[in-house]
């Protein structure tokens, strides 16, 4: 029996990014080949995107947030590489952008296309604090759209940003996105209990919804604030010395999700 080969992982970096080792690691557990490649040499030869079927971008502060979290790169994507990223999209691969990358994804266009008459749907701004928040939050899974979320219902992750906070430019756009199931993960003090307002600091940033991230329209993109990559052991939770954490979901749930999709 000749056995399926692994699905190719390309964890695209750009100068600032500081957690591509991470991620590409985390991949390489989950079963996938992951390659580091600078985003200069997509710019150079985008065609190198077909021979791959996960694209990931990952956390960090491309291009030193200049402008704003993710924006330079976002426009290199959005002026040099749109056309090979949305062939990527439109072949039935996935995108998985986290911090940085979803903040890169959401102002490229790549995640949510720009309504031609109002422009952006919505947008990741500062977090109310007015500083950089670094700690862990607990989350719930809305719906079962995504394909990272799959079979996962609530998890705990790590968050490291200043510019987290989901807002969209109005409310109808807020309920739009809502109601078409693309909300999937939720900011809750508690297991479940997003529904309803989550205070500082179990919702780290003020997002909208407790929104800590979205999938496009088909369930392949997603775009999250948490940092699945540094929560895929056990030993790697603040507590696991002192409470049962072997059993529960982590963030490797996300890595497998998306090498199971090929399979």
């Amino acid at each position: 029996m000749i056995s399926k080969p692994s699905p190719r992982a390309i964890v695209l970096r750009a100068p600032g990014t500081n957690c591509d080792r991470e991620t590409a690691h985390a991949f390489t557990l989950a079963g996938a080949h992951a390659d580091l490649v600078h985003v200069n040499r997509l710019l150079e030869n985008s065609r190198l995107l077909a021979d791959y079927q996960i694209l990931c971008l990952p956390g960090g502060f491309s291009f030193g947030d200049d402008i704003a979290a993710g924006r330079i790169l976002a426009s290199r994507i959005r002026h040099h590489l749109q056309e090979a990223v949305v062939a990527f999209r439109d072949a039935g691969k996935l995108v998985l952008g986290i911090c940085n990358g979803f903040q890169t994804l959401i102002k490229s266009g790549v995640l949510l296309r720009d309504d031609p008459h109002h422009g952006p749907w919505a947008t990741l701004t500062w977090n109310d604090s007015g500083r950089f928040e670094d700690r862990w939050v607990r989350l719930s899974v809305d719906g079962d759209k995504s394909v990272f979320l799959n079979g996962i219902r609530s998890i705990v992750l790590p968050i490291a940003h200043a510019e987290g906070k989901f807002v969209t430019r109005d409310a109808d756009a807020l309920g739009s996105l809502d109601q078409n199931g693309q909300l999937v993960l939720r900011y809750t003090e508690r297991p479940g209990q997003w529904q309803q307002p989550v205070r500082f600091p179990f919702n780290p940033n003020g997002s909208q919804a407790n929104v800590a991230a979205m999938c496009d329209e088909t369930g392949r993109i997603l775009g999250m604030m948490p940092h699945p990559e540094r929560y895929i052991d056990p030993t790697q939770h603040p507590c696991w010395t002192r409470e049962d954490v072997a059993e529960e979901d982590n963030g490797m749930r996300l890595f497998q999700n998306a090498v199971r999709y090929f399979e």
